[in-house]
C-alpha cells in the first residue's frame, strides 16, 4: 500500500527512534547500576577503614561474629585461610521489613587484630533492587517514547505540510497540464531553493513538450494532407482507364487490385491520422454523451450495410449510458465497434448490443474461433485475410478508451459469439 511522504518518512522514524531508545536505555541502565555500585563500594571500603580503627580501639567488637544493626560481622580464620585483599560481590539476604530476599552488597577482607590474630571481615549494605529498577526504567520510557511519537507526528506533519505546500502547488499544474491546450503561464516564486529549481525546469519541459508536440502534430496534418491528394488523383485516373472499352480483361483486373490498394492506402493514412489526433489529446472537448442515442443513430446510417448482409439485430437497453466524453471521440468509438461487429460477421448473422448503466456489450457471430486476446487491439492486427481491412479499427477503440482512466474495454468468446465490453467505473467519492 502506497502511503505520502509525511508518513513514510515518520514510519520509519518512529522504528529507528524505537531502536535508539531500546539501546540508549540498555546503556543507561548499566551506567547507572555501574554509578551505583561504584558509590556502594566506595562507601563499604570507608566503612572497612573505620571498622577496623573501631576494633583497636574496642576489643568487645570482636565478639561480634553474626550480622547485627551494624551489618557487618568479624569471624576468626586461620593464617591459610587469611586474605587481606577486597572482595566485592552481590548477594541476597532476608528482610524481615518485605519478608523477601532483598538484594545486597557485599565486601569481604581480612585483618590482623591488636592480639595477632587473623580476621575476617564481612561488611554488608542493601542495594536498589535490579527488577524494580528495570520496571521503573522501561515505565519511564514507554512514557517518554509515547510523548516523543506524539511530538514528532504533530511537528512532522506540521512542518512538512508548512515545507511541500510548493511541490503540492507544482503537482497540481502537473495534473492540470493537457498537451495542446493553451495556459496563461502563474509565476511563482517559492523560498526553498529546490522547489524553485524544479518549477523552473518543469516549466521548461512544458514548453520543449509543446513545441515538439506542435512540430509533430503539424508535420502528421501535412503528411496526411500531401498523401491524400497524389492518392485521390490516382485513383482518378485508374477510373477513367477501367472505363476504357479496349482494355483486355486480365488488364482491367489488375487495374481494379490496383484501386483497391490505393483506397486501402488512403483508409490507412486517415485511420493513422485519427490515431495520432487521438493519442495527442486533440479531441479535450468534453460534455454529457448518451451513448443510447448515438447507438440508435448509427444503426440508422448502417442500415443499408446490415441489410445487405441479412444480419439481426437486437438492442437491449437495460438503463441509460450517460457519461462525460468527447462527442466525436464517442461516435468514432461506437462507429467501430459497429462497423467490426458488422464487416466479421456472416451473412445471417446476428448482432446483440446490451446497454446498461456502466457497461455497453457488443456481441456478434462469425469466426468459431477466439481472437487472440494479447494482440487484438495492436496496431495491424488483422482479425482475417480481409485484404481491404487496415488492422488500426480495435486499435483507435483502445487508443480512445486509455484518454478516459476510468473506463476498460475487453474481449471474450463464449457460445460462438464474439463479445466486446465497454465498462465504465463509478468515480470515487
Amino acid at each position: 500500500m502506497k502511503s505520502s511522504l509525511k508518513y513514510y518518512t515518520i514510519k520509519y522514524l518512529i522504528v529507528v527512534l524505537l531502536l535508539i531508545i531500546a539501546v540508549w536505555a540498555a546503556l543507561f541502565y548499566a551506567f547507572i547500576l555501574d554509578e551505583v555500585y561504584d558509590n556502594v563500594d566506595d562507601g563499604l571500603k570507608n566503612r572497612k577503614i573505620q571498622l577496623i580503627k573501631a576494633v583497636y580501639q574496642d576489643e568487645k567488637l570482636l565478639e561480634n561474629t553474626d550480622f547485627a544493626f551494624n551489618e557487618f560481622k568479624i569471624v576468626p580464620v586461620s593464617e591459610a585461610e587469611y586474605n587481606n585483599r577486597n572482595k566485592l560481590y552481590n548477594r541476597t539476604y532476608y528482610m524481615e521489613y518485605d519478608d523477601d530476599d532483598e538484594p545486597y552488597r557485599v565486601l569481604e577482607t581480612g585483618f590482623k587484630d591488636q592480639f595477632g590474630g587473623y580476621r575476617k571481615l564481612t561488611i554488608r549494605t542493601s542495594t536498589v533492587e535490579e527488577d524494580e529498577l528495570i520496571y521503573d526504567l522501561s515505565i519511564a520510557l514507554v512514557v517518554l517514547y509515547f510523548f516523543l511519537v506524539v511530538s514528532i507526528l504533530f511537528i512532522n506533519g506540521f512542518l512538512l505540510n508548512k515545507a511541500m505546500r510548493p511541490f503540492y502547488k507544482i503537482l497540481d499544474k502537473l495534473k492540470k497540464y493537457q498537451f495542446g491546450v493553451a495556459s496563461s503561464p502563474i509565476v511563482e516564486t517559492y523560498k526553498i531553493s529546490e522547489f524553485e529549481e524544479l518549477n523552473l525546469e518543469i516549466d521548461e519541459m512544458i514548453e520543449r513538450n509543446e513545441l515538439a508536440f506542435h512540430q509533430q502534430k503539424q508535420f502528421i496534418e501535412n503528411a496526411s494532407h500531401e498523401l491524400q491528394t497524389p492518392l485521390a488523383i490516382v485513383i482518378n485516373k485508374i477510373d477513367l482507364l477501367i472505363q476504357n472499352e479496349d482494355l483486355e480483361e486480365k488488364s482491367l483486373n489488375s487495374f481494379v487490385d490496383v484501386k483497391n490498394d490505393l483506397r486501402r492506402m488512403v483508409a490507412i493514412n486517415k485511420s493513422l491520422l485519427m490515431l495520432s489526433k487521438i493519442e495527442n489529446s486533440q479531441f479535450n472537448k468534453v460534455e454529457i454523451v448518451n451513448f443510447n442515442e448515438m447507438i440508435d443513430d448509427l444503426l440508422k446510417e448502417y442500415e443499408d450495410f446490415i441489410e445487405f448482409k441479412r444480419i439481426g439485430v437486437n438492442v437491449l437497453k437495460k438503463e441509460e449510458f450517460i457519461s462525460d466524453f468527447n462527442p466525436d471521440l464517442a461516435n468514432i468509438l461506437l462507429s467501430n465497434l459497429l462497423k467490426n461487429a458488422v464487416k466479421y460477421n456472416h451473412e445471417k448473422g446476428n448482432i446483440n448490443i446490451i446497454i446498461d448503466k456502466d457497461q455497453i456489450i457488443f456481441q456478434n457471430s462469425g469466426s468459431q474461433k477466439s481472437l487472440d486476446k494479447t494482440k487484438i487491439f495492436n496496431r495491424f492486427y488483422k482479425q482475417s485475410s480481409d485484404h481491404t481491412s487496415t488492422g488500426l479499427g480495435l486499435s483507435i477503440i483502445m487508443s480512445i478508451i486509455k484518454q478516459y482512466p476510468i473506463w476498460r474495454i475487453s474481449y471474450e468468446f463464449e457460445g460462438g459469439m464474439h463479445y466486446f465490453i465497454i465498462t465504465k467505473k463509478q468515480k470515487p467519492f
